[in-house]
């Protein structure tokens, strides 16, 4: 691998290779994984609605009127279920298409029963690891919080009166937002292989999360692009899809139904497709990051160790040596 192909568009460049060769395989795994998770992500916005939009777009799909809805107390059992769902279907995705493209990446066969067992091996220690990084980044928040706190009340006790809407105060409480959130950017892209790193070596907790910072030596540049990349489009998606979200008041009228779901499908399957080449891309960086340790090349050998065929060609000469490739 040359060392001009380490970059964002190698990767993605391996990615789309690796997804073409093996089209069938990745399409079912991602109408098992991902299209539900991707429908689930556009269509939530317009469920969590009030009661009576629900209503008004059933109405005019169906095209019969139904009595109003009785008003209940809101209870937060639709964000529960939905945040279990898409956990759910997330460390499932991840693990599967994971699996067949670390496999992909080396020419072997992909199998599917392989992937979908590679999902029963590696769900709970991915779903170990990610609680273990949404503890340390939330902990990172809760001491930036207090020491916040700390500051302004320590200014108070010296007898200094502090508004909220101070000049000086505000421009504290930004500073403090921002380093936050660099920290947890930072965070995030030292941690960027982590899921990669559970499913391919069985590795979780905070010993994956090492092992991903010290594979990113030298290619932090690269997981930051692709996490800007995938970010950036999944936010252009989500933001198409709220603002082209029809309101109750138009849903008295049936073509608003009918543009909606056309609406729905389009951007479900674009949704999916990227959704497919994040998580095929991280185990790509990881190969790459491999490679750049020097770890691959003693993988690839010992691959194809067995597949060295020796050929007499003539008797008394030197037997010729063939690699498989």
């Amino acid at each position: 691998m040359a060392t001009h192909n380490l970059n964002l568009c190698g990767v993605l460049s391996e990615t789309k290779r690796i997804i073409n060769a093996h089209s069938r395989h990745f399409l079912a795994l991602s109408v098992l994984f991902l299209l539900p998770l991707s429908f689930s992500l556009i269509v939530y916005p317009f469920l969590s609605h009030s009661p009576t939009t629900l209503s008004h777009f059933h109405d005019s799909l169906f095209f019969y009127t139904t009595p109003p809805p009785i008003h209940t107390p809101d209870l937060p059992l639709l964000p529960i279920l939905y945040g279990l769902f898409v956990f759910l279907f997330s460390l499932c995705a991840a693990a599967s298409i994971t699996h067949s493209t670390f496999h992909g990446f080396y020419g072997r066969p992909v199998k599917f029963t392989s992937s979908i067992k590679s999902v029963l091996f590696s769900f709970f220690p991915l779903a170990g690891t990610l609680i273990i990084t949404q503890l340390i980044e939330a902990l990172l928040v809760f001491v930036f919080g207090v020491f916040t706190a700390l500051v302004y009340n320590g200014f108070a006790l010296l007898g200094f009166r502090i508004e909220y809407g101070n000049t000086y105060f505000t421009t504290f409480v930004i500073l403090i937002a921002a380093l936050t959130i660099c920290l947890l950017i930072y965070l995030h892209v030292e941690w960027y292989l982590s899921t990669v790193i559970v499913v391919v070596e069985s590795n979780w907790g905070l010993s994956a999360l090492r092992r991903s910072s010290y594979l990113l030596k030298g290619m932090k540049g690269v997981a930051f692009s692709m996490i800007i990349l995938f970010g950036v489009l999944t936010g252009f998606l989500g933001n198409l899809c709220a603002n082209l979200m029809p309101g109750s008041s138009e849903f008295n009228q049936g073509w608003v139904s009918s543009a909606f779901v056309f609406q729905t499908v389009v951007y479900t399957g674009f949704m999916t497709i990227l959704m497919l080449y994040n998580v095929a891309a991280n185990a790509v960086l990881y190969m790459y990051c491999k490679a750049l340790r020097g770890e691959l090349a003693f993988e690839i050998a010992e691959e194809f160790a067995s597949e060295y065929i020796r050929l007499p060609f003539d008797d008394g000469k030197v037997p010729h040596v063939v690699y498989v490739v």
